[in-house]
């Protein structure tokens, strides 16, 4: 969800069109990421250079390069081990690529599965619980882990949380204030006012991170914030037909992962490193030398890819652009927010025209109109090269995730748009493999069987004013 206006009505888009000229200008020179295809075309293959290439951490530390190409072997018995290995290769074309093994990854649908997974999680705490969220807001679902939060530090252990202040804006301090009486360590991320921290005043640079991190054991990451529009499940029977509708309806359309494993301690890592980064009040204990899992858990191997503003290169859109360019098969992503640049409107097009099934389900309604929009303006040319597009009908749409040639599939914060690949902090998990694999795709062809087709027939007779919204909110999108 996004801290600006809720929606774009009629004078949003005729300011934008009365500024038209000085936003093309701007739109020349957006952020969004570009990487050179002749970057991400060579992908050597063979299994000793993959093997070579990537460094694989186990519980008793890091894998030698025997034990790497067991490892990527055991991987490919799933299926398809040259894809899995083509993709491998790809990740590594820029620069080091730190997988873990030895985990257990599971996929969570929807808000009511994930508080209950994550509150089962927290029950079992033991030593230290550590929560980022963009948003937290004061609502039932808020004050329950506020509860649980204040029992378990009463028992001892090690609580945080750290909330973005413009994705928390609506929260009255007053919540976070009974946290920091129960002996709860907060952290507002970039708080508005520049003295309460002094030279972390940016209110572009947001933490749209979701993570909960339990004794270094489990760990929680995707696109559900602690909020009141995951109350229930978005598998209803009804469709939403009325944009008006969106801020009462609870059940938004969602995913989340739980980690079990090492893969856990790297997102406990996370949240240590910007609770130190940020100067946040109260000192977090350090964690224990042996606290990192030295025993495994499942088969899984995970990649987590955390981004911020200053890194040289977005690593979640280097993955899903190269991902997308070795593509072979299939290519399924579920996206509550797209308007990306054009070198991904042209990944997903050539795709489209080699053959690969390139399938796309994005939101019919969005809590943000002018992301929609600039996301349609790129249907017909999509569509024109073979790209499915399906709009989700019966919740909003506010989940991130990919599954690629069914051997790489990534669960996360991060859009498909330029604020999330420029503007601010985000993880992604990322799990290899035909096994995880295929419970993404069940998942995706579960969300295309409650979704409306995007015929390219019906699209080019869109209304004129539909194509005066796609073209002002591209622009807007630019600025923005």
């Amino acid at each position: 969800m996004r801290p600006f206006p809720r929606t774009a009505g009629r004078g949003l888009i005729v300011a934008a069109l009365v500024s038209a000229v000085l936003l093309t200008a701007i739109t020349a020179c957006t952020v969004t990421p570009t990487i050179r295809r002749e970057e991400r075309s060579a992908l050597p293959t063979t299994l000793k250079t993959v093997a070579d290439q990537v460094s694989i951490t186990g519980p008793r530390g890091r894998l030698n390069s025997q034990e790497r190409k067991r490892l990527i072997q055991s991987l490919g018995q799933q299926g398809h081990s040259s894809l899995l290995q083509r993709h491998l290769a790809g990740m590594a074309a820029f620069g080091e690529v730190d997988l873990s093994s030895g985990n257990q990854a599971k996929l969570l649908i929807d808000g009511p599965a994930t508080f209950e997974a994550m509150f089962s999680a927290i029950e079992m705490a033991r030593s230290s619980i550590l929560l980022e969220s963009y948003i937290i807001d004061d609502a039932v679902i808020a004050q329950k882990l506020a509860q649980l939060l204040a029992r378990k530090r009463a028992e001892g252990l090690t609580v945080a949380v750290l909330y973005d202040a413009v994705g928390s804006i609506g929260t009255a301090e007053d919540f976070f204030d009974g946290l920091r009486k129960s002996g709860i360590a907060v952290c507002a991320f970039n708080p508005f006012k520049p003295t309460k921290r002094p030279g972390y005043f940016d209110i572009t640079h947001r933490d749209h991170r979701k993570i909960l991190a339990i004794d270094r054991e489990w760990g929680f990451t995707g696109g559900i914030n602690i909020s009141a529009v995951y109350s229930s499940g978005s598998f209803r029977q009804r469709r939403i037909t009325a944009e008006q509708e969106i801020q009462r309806k609870e059940g938004w359309r969602d995913t989340q992962v739980r980690v079990r494993g090492h893969a856990a301690a790297s997102l406990d890592d996370l949240v240590r490193e910007t609770w130190v980064q940020q100067r946040c009040e109260g000192d977090l204990p350090a964690a224990q030398v042996n606290s990192t899992p030295t025993q495994a858990f499942g088969p899984d191997v995970i990649r987590i890819i955390p981004v911020t503003p200053e890194d040289r290169v977005n690593r979640i859109y280097a993955l899903l652009l190269t991902a997308i360019d070795a593509s072979q098969r299939s290519v399924y992503l579920t996206m509550a927010y797209f308007a990306p640049g054009p070198d991904m409107i042209d990944a997903l097009c050539d795709a489209a025209k080699r053959g690969v099934d390139v399938q796309l389900v994005l939101p019919s309604v969005s809590d943000f109109s002018p992301v929609l929009y600039a996301g349609q303006s790129y249907y017909q040319r999509m569509l024109e090269a073979g790209v499915k597009i399906h709009e989700l009908q019966t919740a909003v749409l506010h989940s991130k995730t990919a599954v690629i040639d069914g051997v790489v599939s990534t669960v996360g914060s991060s859009n498909m748009d330029w604020r999330s690949f420029a503007a601010n902090n985000e993880v992604n998990a990322v799990i290899m493999g035909e096994d995880f694999g295929n419970t993404m795709i069940t998942m995706f062809k579960r969300d295309v069987a409650v979704s409306k087709p995007i015929s390219i027939e019906a699209w080019r007779t869109r209304s004129l004013w539909q194509r005066i919204k796609e073209a002002a909110s591209r622009a807007f999108e630019a600025v923005f």
